[in-house]
């Protein structure tokens, strides 16, 4: 069987015009305080890649343009919907204002296993990934409505951020597009 590697211009994308007017799947990306440049470029180039609503850079945390987001994000920072929020904690409001349901992907007394959190399809989600050494403020952690957990099995305790929002956003794509 023959498995030719296909070139750009067979991979069929849509343009970031067209992006930008596609249908999304209902979750928004809440970055707390990553401080690295191409990890947030990662999530922008995931983001895109599964359709996300919209990546809000909170805190410490980098805004396009920027050639490092750029490196790592290659354009797609220039077709996910963004907004930048001093505070995660009025990031988080706000989007509790707009009827989201608020996740922190951290490691927490009662959180939620990622094999077993549901998600209802009427429903808006957000998640919130944190710095790269502190993760998720914990004041943030306190605002949100739960936490979901990775389920690791090896010798380290955590992921990258930009591999964990990968996992993350993949999943939420497979379940609300069901």
């Amino acid at each position: 069987m023959k498995r030719r590697k296909l070139k750009l211009e067979e991979l069929n994308r849509i343009s970031v015009e067209e992006f930008q007017k596609a249908d999304k799947i209902p979750l928004t990306v809440v970055l707390d305080n990553v401080r690295s440049r191409h990890n947030i470029g990662s999530v922008f180039r995931t983001g895109d890649a599964f359709r996300v609503e919209e990546i809000l850079l909170c805190g410490i945390t980098a805004t396009p343009p920027n050639a490092e987001i750029h490196k790592t994000a290659l354009g797609a920072e220039d077709a996910v919907r963004w907004q930048y929020f001093e505070d995660t904690l009025e990031a988080v409001k706000a989007l509790k204002t707009s009827g989201y349901t608020v996740f922190a992907i951290e490691q927490a007394e009662n959180s939620i296993s990622m094999e077993s959190y549901r998600l209802e399809k009427n429903k808006k989600y957000a998640v919130i990934l944190g710095h790269e050494v502190h993760g998720v403020q914990q004041a943030v952690i306190d605002a949100c409505d739960g936490c979901i957990e990775i389920p690791q099995f090896g010798t380290k305790h955590s992921l990258n951020v930009s591999v964990a929002a990968g996992i993350v956003i993949w999943d939420f794509c497979q379940r609300l597009r069901k």
